[in-house]
């Protein structure tokens, strides 16, 4: 288990998303279609934001690199190294959208949160309820006193000139 969480810290499983039809869970490789859909139908949009910190998604991304990309993430969560959950509908046909909540790589916090919904959802209800929730979220489910929530509080580019650990 990664030592930047409580040992007996036991991260969240389904959440329910207040004020909509959709839940939050871990994600896993089983997701690789639904996700394909998901990041591919967004992945311009996705890799502004997200490219130059990670490179991601890579506009000729295949599903099997996805399958071994969400496979890495269950891994990661098993040990506590970093958690990537799922937006889902109520029957988990499409993914909206993922959160991330990562352990820092940059000094002054004591997390690193970003999140996305795909095209689609850009400007819905449910975008906005998920920008209200992921905050409390933190607050109330996660032993963490200084999460920094990159995209949101700071920008990437600001972030990318942050000092690293």
């Amino acid at each position: 288990m990664s030592d930047w969480l409580p040992a007996d810290f036991r991260h969240p499983g389904r959440v329910d998303l207040p004020g909509t039809h959709l839940h939050l869970r871990p994600i896993s490789p089983d997701d690789t279609e639904i996700d394909m859909v998901a990041v591919m139908g967004s992945q311009e949009r996705l890799f502004a934001i997200f490219g130059p910190a990670w490179g991601w998604p890579p506009p000729d991304m295949t599903a099997e690199q996805d399958r071994a990309d969400l496979q890495r993430h269950a891994e990661e969560m098993e040990r506590h190294e970093s958690f990537n959950y799922a937006v889902l509908d109520e029957g988990e046909t499409q993914i909206v959208g993922c959160v991330y909540v990562d352990p820092p790589e940059k000094a002054g916090a004591d997390a690193e949160v970003s999140w996305w919904v795909a095209d689609p959802w850009v400007g819905t209800a449910e975008e906005s309820a998920l920008d209200a929730f992921v905050p409390r979220w933190l607050e109330q489910d996660w032993p963490l006193s200084s999460p920094r929530l990159v995209g949101r509080d700071i920008t990437w580019q600001e972030w990318l000139h942050l000092p690293d650990l």
